[in-house]
């Protein structure tokens, strides 16, 4: 690793792409302010997908420890991939801040992270830092592994992320738009899964995996406690039909999902889907692919700078 110095600058990734390109209009204002709150920094603009967790990998082996993501969900959802997948630091001595610029901007309401770009950037000269719960996620048929910082699932919600691009202009209402428009076209999935050691086989519309308390463009689709309990917050939809889906959208939102009689809210630090052929699984609103998944917590991973 290079000189320490390093490890008091913050490595700033950008992805130009975020928000329908307003990180990329963004960037001299928040430079600006880095400027003014006197924060050295590098910065570097990401060139395609997935292009952060190499970004995030080589800054690392230079010896850079504090990080910031301009983006949206799915650009901090490929930093933490780079955090988590190297070897050469422990995961929890690197610190993660972000200045939201995209679609959803689901986990930065979980902290309250200001949408203004100058308080934004004094948060981070701030300086306070929560260490959060990571996901992981391994496919099994593949053997891949993935990491998540907010929310995974599998069943409806993974059906709306895979149809939803054509309605990002309508920004935080893109997944509500697409959740609405893509029931039709979604058929329940006949899973056995287990629940730490619970076995369980239903017919299944929706299982979200949850580690903070905002997904789906702000909805609250688990009964959240804390972010820090070293325990996933789980939320099964066994069936349910649209109608009841329309007349319950506002507990959806509201943070009272559990009154819904058709969910079923639980705890677990690991969940397995035994049989999965058709649906697809996501995380942080990410498509990663299909089959049987093992879902598994690492407490206390990461940290991040909050409110």
């Amino acid at each position: 690793m290079e000189s320490k110095k390093l490890r008091s600058h913050w490595y700033i990734v950008c992805n130009p792409t975020s928000g329908g390109g307003i990180s990329n209009r963004s960037l001299k204002r928040i430079l600006n302010y880095f400027k003014k709150f006197n924060l050295s920094y590098e910065i570097v603009i990401t060139q395609y997908a997935h292009h952060e967790e190499i970004l995030v990998h080589e800054a690392i082996e230079k010896g850079h420890l504090n990080f910031v993501c301009i983006g949206g969900d799915g650009t901090i959802h490929h930093m933490i991939n780079g955090i988590m997948k190297q070897t050469l630091v422990e995961p929890k001595k690197i610190t993660l801040a972000a200045i939201p610029k995209g679609t959803g901007n689901d986990w930065v309401k979980n902290y309250n992270i200001p949408k203004s770009e100058e308080k934004a950037v004094e948060l981070i000269f701030t300086n306070k830092r929560i260490t959060q719960d990571i996901g992981k996620i391994t496919l099994l048929k593949s053997n891949k592994v993935f990491f998540f910082n907010n929310a995974a699932g599998i069943g409806f919600d993974a059906h709306v992320v895979k149809n939803i691009e054509k309605y990002r202009k309508w920004k935080k209402l893109a997944y509500l738009f697409g959740g609405l428009t893509s029931f039709a076209s979604f058929k329940n999935c006949e899973l056995e899964y287990t629940l730490d050691s619970l076995a369980q086989k239903n017919e299944i519309f929706m299982i979200n995996v949850g580690l903070c308390k905002y997904s789906g463009g702000g909805m609250q689709l688990t009964d959240y406690s804390n972010h820090q309990q070293g325990i996933f917050d789980l939320t099964v939809i066994k069936s349910i039909l649209f109608s009841r889906i329309i007349r319950n959208l506002n507990n959806l939102y509201n943070g009272k999902i559990a009154e819904i009689k058709e969910v079923h809210c639980r705890k677990a630090k690991r969940v397995q889907i035994l049989k999965n052929k058709d649906h697809y699984i996501q995380a942080d609103g990410e498509l990663l692919g299909k089959g049987s998944a093992l879902f598994e917590i690492i407490p206390s991973s990461i940290q991040f700078i909050v409110l």
